[in-house]
C-alpha cells in the first residue's frame, strides 16, 4: 500500500512539473498571451474529458443537482479568477518567483480563517505565514526583471487561490465530490471566458498571432489541456489516499522540483536577494506543512 502511494505521489509530481513547464512554454516562449482563449481551451477539454470519463465509468461522478451547482457558484467564480490571473502572471514572471508569490495565498486564507473562526494560531504556523508574506513583499524589490503588470496579476491570483481554499473548507458539508466541484468549475469558467474573449481583445489578437499555424503551438496547446486534466486526476487520487499533511508534502516537493529544473529550461535573470526570497518563502511553506500535523489550514 505504501509503495502505491509513493508511485501516485511521483506521478503527481511529474505531471505537475511538466504541466507548469508546458504552460510556461506556450505563454512565455511562444508568447500566446490570450488567457481567455488559452484557459478557455483548457477548461473546454477538461470538461469534455471529465464528463466522458464519468459517462464511461472511469471516474466516480454523480448527477449534479441545480441547487448544488448554484451553491458552488462562488467557488467557480474564484476558480475562474484564479486561472485567468494565474495565466497572466505566469506569462510575465519566472516559475520560482511565481511560486513564491503564490505561497502568499496562505496568508490570505489565514486572514479569512482568523476573521471567521477566531482561533488561536500555533506559533510555528504564524512564523511560516510571516516568512511567506515577507518574502512576497520583498521579492518585487529585488527581481531584476520586475514587471508591474505581472505582479499585479499575481496578487489577483493569490487572492483568488486563498479565498478558494477557504471556500472549499466551508463547503465540506456539501454532497459534491472534488471531481464534481471541478466539473462545475470547468463549465462555468468556460462560459465566462468565452463571453470575455471578445471584450478583452483576445479573440482579435489571437487571429494575428504569428505562430497560429505552427505545429509546435498546436502541440503545446493540446499537451497543456491534456496535462491539466491528468493533473486533476492525479491530485484527486493523491488526496484520497493521504492525510492533508502528506498531501502538502508532495505539493511542496513538486514545486521544489519545478523551481530547480526551471532555470535549465527557461531563461532566468536572477540575483542573490531574489533567490533568498524564494528560499525563505519555501522554508515558510515547509514549516506550514509541518505545522499541519496538529491543525488543518
Amino acid at each position: 500500500m505504501q509503495w502505491r502511494r509513493c508511485v501516485t505521489g511521483f506521478a503527481f509530481s511529474l505531471v505537475f512539473v511538466v504541466s507548469y513547464f508546458t504552460n510556461k512554454f506556450v505563454l512565455s516562449v511562444l508568447k500566446f498571451t490570450y488567457p481567455t482563449l488559452f484557459q478557455g481551451w483548457q477548461t473546454f477539454i477538461g470538461a469534455v474529458l471529465l464528463l466522458l470519463s464519468g459517462k464511461l465509468g472511469w471516474v466516480e461522478m454523480s448527477r449534479i443537482s441545480r441547487s448544488a451547482a448554484l451553491s458552488w457558484l462562488p467557488g467557480s467564480v474564484l476558480f475562474a479568477g484564479n486561472i485567468y490571473a494565474g495565466s497572466r502572471a505566469l506569462s510575465r514572471i519566472d516559475i520560482p518567483f511565481f511560486f513564491t508569490l503564490q505561497n502568499s495565498s496562505h496568508v490570505v486564507s489565514y486572514i479569512i480563517f482568523k476573521v471567521v473562526r477566531r482561533e488561536k494560531t500555533p506559533r510555528m504556523k504564524l512564523i511560516s505565514i510571516c516568512l511567506m508574506l515577507l518574502s512576497s513583499i520583498n521579492l518585487p524589490l529585488y527581481d531584476p526583471q520586475f514587471d508591474l503588470g505581472g505582479y499585479l496579476w499575481a496578487v489577483c491570483h493569490l487572492f483568488c487561490v486563498g479565498a478558494y481554499r477557504v471556500f472549499q473548507v466551508h463547503y465540506k458539508s456539501t454532497n459534491l465530490s472534488d471531481l464534481e466541484q471541478q466539473c462545475i468549475n470547468y463549465l462555468f469558467s468556460l462560459l465566462l471566458l468565452a463571453i470575455a474573449a471578445h471584450p478583452t481583445g483576445d479573440l482579435t489578437g489571437a487571429l494575428e498571432f504569428p505562430s497560429l499555424q505552427s505545429h509546435t503551438f498546436h502541440c503545446g496547446c493540446c499537451a497543456s489541456a491534456l496535462l491539466g486534466f491528468l493533473l486533476l486526476l492525479a491530485t484527486v487520487k493523491l488526496k484520497s489516499g493521504l492525510s492533508l499533511e502528506h498531501f502538502g508534502v508532495w505539493i511542496f516537493l513538486a514545486k521544489v522540483t519545478a523551481m530547480t529544473l526551471s532555470p535549465f529550461i527557461f531563461y532566468m535573470d536572477t540575483n542573490a536577494p531574489s533567490l533568498f526570497c524564494v528560499v525563505v518563502s519555501h522554508v515558510g511553506e515547509a514549516l506550514l506543512v509541518y505545522s499541519e500535523r496538529d491543525s488543518q489550514v
